[in-house]
């Protein structure tokens, strides 16, 4: 009913292609394009369906903790996003008002960017690198 060596290498070639297959979407599916506010503002119709990584600072008074999910605005350059953080992890202490933050999520069709991660950074400690990022 057939070699017992061809039907080895054509299993094993199946096997080796599906798991090939795997580890690419899972890459693609990883992948986040980091920007600022403004940088996303720029160019935002080319960020939809996308997992985007955005930076700015957590705009004074925004921080709506009585809402579920949690909502917040960032802005950078002037320039200003509205945050719904979607996520499970436990919010940063850092995470306050005037806080560096980088959101990781999606844009929704209302534009509304949905967080799965939030990193908040203190503004002392990171400055010089966030604004270095900003200038690039």
């Amino acid at each position: 009913m057939g070699n017992p060596k061809i039907k080895f290498v054509v299993g094993s070639l199946v096997i080796v292609v599906a798991l090939s297959w795997l580890g690419f979407v899972g890459f693609q599916e990883s992948k986040a394009y980091y920007i600022t506010v403004d940088e996303f503002r720029a160019t935002e119709g080319k960020y939809h369906g996308k997992t985007l990584k955005v930076a700015g600072d957590v705009v004074e008074g925004t921080i709506d903790r009585s809402k579920t999910p949690l909502e917040f605005v960032i802005s950078h350059e002037g320039k200003s996003l509205k945050v719904q953080y979607v996520g499970k992890d436990v919010i940063p202490d850092t995470f306050k008002d005037g806080s560096k933050a980088v959101v990781e999520g999606t844009i929704t069709q209302d534009g509304i960017f949905q967080a799965r991660h939030i990193e908040a950074k203190c503004a002392s400690k990171y400055e010089a690198e966030y604004e270095s990022k900003a200038k690039s």
